[in-house]
């Protein structure tokens, strides 16, 4: 699933759209200017980029994601902890809490998923 990668740009584009969706491709070039600081040309030449990878569709000037929002985090967080943590989830909650304390219901949430997982 190689496609799911998205650049932080590219995530940041895509991420207008999943909030914004559908949208009129006039509508994101504005957005886009808004939000990114993007010119008209910058905004097209994105669009088409992840038009011809699957990760968009522009139809009839109408955007919408083809890939969800899940899917493409799903994809992210499994790639860092592989390639960051030799595909260890406790190595990466260890790094990732460091010096933090996490609240009761937070433990108690990451129980819960973990128990499900376990299922």
């Amino acid at each position: 699933m190689e496609k799911l990668k998205l650049y932080d740009a590219e995530y940041k584009f895509v991420s207008l759209i999943w909030d914004n969706e559908p949208i009129n491709s006039t509508d994101l070039v504005r957005l886009c200017a808004e939000k990114l600081g993007w010119k008209k040309s910058t905004t097209y030449t994105v669009l088409k980029k992840l038009c011809d990878r699957g990760i968009l569709q522009n139809q009839d000037a109408v955007v919408t994601a083809r890939v969800k929002r899940e899917d493409v985090q799903k994809y992210e967080s499994s790639a860092l902890v592989e390639k960051s943590f030799d595909g260890s989830l406790p190595k990466f909650l260890t790094a990732f809490l460091g010096e933090r304390k996490i609240t009761q219901q937070e433990a108690e949430e990451l129980k819960q998923i973990i128990e499900e997982a376990t299922k």
